[in-house]
This record gives structure tokens, sequence and C-alpha cells, in this order.
């Protein structure tokens, strides 16, 4: 069977409520699919009465009841709030492989009113509240999914005419007060998190939802050996001195074991003066392939711009005190020294493989995420590329 791609909405309910590292997990370790791309979205009224339109059809194994539910949760639901006028935020997630549509509906689920347990999301995340006279009271579908690819393929369609004017890094969704003074933060979910299809970087968005913080960016990214370049800049001259001590003693001890004679201790520090900038450059050359898939010195002239062969998830969020506040879950650098119920404690193995990044300040917060341009419109290419056609935005 040929590949298809798939596509699964996450309701503007679903991500206030953080529940997406929940359905994220569930997409990837039961579909077992390729997560191909994700991107923020604040629809416009435009956008929200075409895909509502859409969403209508003799195709769809739900009745027409459903279906007119979904049409007018949609209208209701996912554009501009009436009463602030601020967009909601989505999160539109995409999957390729074989057989995509239908593996990401029977994850995603039908609704009904008998909900038999938790084993779809729309089971766990979902609600359809009907009164004694079989009235719906409450509905919210959770995410939304097309039910077949010639679906899939229309309105993935529409929603990549819309993703540079309704998506990217979204601005203005979030309400403050007065007093408040909202910050932005990158976190990059790291490459050792895409090896398989594991819940891992779902069950890390959970963690990071114990902040309150809100997601306005989320991107997949590959990152080119000149980014990862620039991205770890500033820890490079930090590792060709911080080591010299480390790398002195160890030289030592080897050299006194190859040689049989003992080197005074004065001759140390010379070691490590000679050997520390190179193991330091060894070090960020290590860091520069394993977020990228090779080192500098491996990559010719001519590719150090291209995307890289490992693949990480680009976070946006949004929120008082969001650089501390996601550091604190992080937790430091060595996973042996992160706290209980750390991120790095938990999924962490090394101080390279980590498990996650997150930006120290805010300065440098605006920097990396420059650098990942959390703003590219990899989603629309992502269709393009798909269906071999280009959309008109």
């Amino acid at each position: 069977m040929p590949e298809q791609l798939a596509y699964v909405i996450i309701t503007p309910y679903s991500l206030y409520k953080s529940r997406t590292g929940g359905i994220l997990s569930r997409l990837i370790t039961r579909t077992g699919l390729e997560l191909a791309g994700a991107r923020m979205f604040g629809p416009s009224p435009e956008l929200v009465k075409k895909y509502a339109s859409a969403t209508i059809s003799a195709n769809d194994p739900q009745d027409r009841k459903v279906q007119q539910l979904i049409y007018d949760y949609i209208l209701r639901n996912v554009g501009p709030d009436p009463k602030s006028g601020r967009r909601r935020r989505v999160m539109v997630l995409l999957f390729r492989g074989e057989d995509a549509v239908r593996k990401t509906r029977s994850v995603v689920g039908n609704i009904s009113a008998e909900r038999r347990g938790g084993e779809t999301i729309r089971d766990t995340y979902g609600d359809l509240i009907t009164d004694e006279n079989g009235e719906v009271r409450y509905f919210e579908p959770a995410v939304l999914a097309a039910p077949t690819p010639e679906e899939a393929e229309t309105k993935l369609k529409l929603w990549a005419q819309y993703s540079d004017s309704d998506g990217g890094l979204l601005e203005n969704v979030i309400g403050y007060q007065p007093n408040e003074k909202p910050q932005r933060t990158l976190v990059l979910i790291k490459p050792e998190n895409f090896r398989f299809p594991t819940g891992r970087p779902g069950n890390m968005i959970d963690f990071f939802s114990r902040t309150g913080l809100y997601i306005v960016g989320v991107k997949l990214h590959r990152m080119s050996v000149a980014q990862a370049t620039e991205f770890y800049g500033p820890v490079r001259e930090t590792l060709r001195t911080k080591l010299k001590g480390m790398v002195a003693a160890r030289a030592r001890t080897a050299l006194e074991k190859e040689f049989g004679f003992r080197i005074p201790s004065e001759r140390e520090a010379e070691l490590g003066d000679l050997l520390g900038p190179l193991f330091g450059d060894n070090q960020f050359e290590n860091i520069v392939r394993f977020m990228s898939g090779r080192a500098p010195s491996e990559c010719p002239a001519g590719e150090l711009h291209s995307p890289g062969s490992e693949k990480c998830i680009a976070l946006v969020y949004e929120g008082v005190e969001a650089v501390r506040k996601i550091r604190d879950v992080l937790g430091p650098t060595d996973p042996s020294k992160a706290p209980p119920g750390s991120i790095r404690r938990e999924f962490g193995q090394t101080i390279m493989v980590n498990a996650a990044h997150a930006s120290d300040s805010e300065e440098n917060a605006r920097r990396e995420i420059g650098i990942v341009n959390v703003t590219e419109n990899t989603f629309r290419r992502v269709v393009e590329e798909f269906y071999g056609q280009k959309i008109a935005g």
C-alpha cells in the first residue's frame, strides 16, 4: 500500500487543558507512523468556515447527526473568541506512512454517547453528554481528523493554503492581567527521542504542562550543521577552558601508565593547556553531530545549511516567568544530578543525551528561536511535496 499523509488537529480546548502530550504519545506509539510535521494555527473566520463546511461528508463513517455536531463545534469553538476577539490556538500534526489515514483515525476514534472505556483519544479526552431526551448538552471532540485519504488531501490543502496567514509563531492569543509580563522560551525535544516510535516526546510535553504555560509555536525540525554550530556556539569556548583540569588529570594518569615514570604535578597544568582546547573542540563536534547528524569537520561546505538527518521538536512556550518555570521542570544538564520528577531525571542518560534543551534567558530564547526559525512554514512544504502540487496562499 502506498504512503498516505494524515492530519490530526488538537482542538483549542484540548490545548487549554494541557492534553497535547497525551494525545501525541498515543498517536506516535499506537500508529507507528512518522511524525512528518507540526504547526500552530490561530484560525481566521474564513478558514474556520471553509473547514467546517468540508466536514459534512457522505464518506464519513459517523452519521450525519455527529457530523453536524462537529460542524457546529468548529464554527463555535475553533474561530476567534467572540468576546475578546483573540484567535484561538490549534495544533495541526502531520503523520506519514502506509495506511496513515485509517491508522490515525482508529487511534482518534469515533464519537458516541456510549463510551466504553479509554481505548481511543476521544474515549479519554472527548465528551458527548446528552439529556434524558437524547438532546446534546455538551460536546467536545478533543481532536479532529479526516475519515478518508481523499478528504485528508482536501483538508490538508485547505490548511496549507492558510498556513502562512493563520499559522506559525502565534501572537496575542493569550490574555494577561495588566501587571503580568509574559516571556517566551524555546524547548527542543532532542533527537534521541525519535529513534523509534515512542511516547517520550508526548510524555515530556506532559511534564512541561505542569508549568501552566501556553504553547504558541511548534515545528518539527531537522537542524543543519550550520544551525547546530551557531546554536551551541556559546558553549564552545566554555568546553575549551572548563574541561582543562579534567583533561590534565586524565592525561597525566594515562601517560604515567604508558611510559612508566611519574610526571611532576606542576607539569599537569601544562597538559591541560595543551590538550584541553583540543578535547573541548572534539566535544563540540560531538554535540553538533548529535543534533544534526554530522560534525562540522565531516560536512562539505555546500551542505552546511542543508537539513540534517536528526529530528527534533521545537516548542515555544509563553507565560509569566516562562524561562524559569521550564528550566525548573527540565532539571540540570547532568541527569544524574537532576531531582526526582524532572524531565532529565526521568528521560536523560548523559550530559549530552539529556532528553531536551531549554533556553536559559529571554535573550537566549530570542536568539535560539531565530536560529531554529520556528516561524518557517515546513507544514506547507510537507503537504506540497507529498501531493506534488504548489498551493496558493
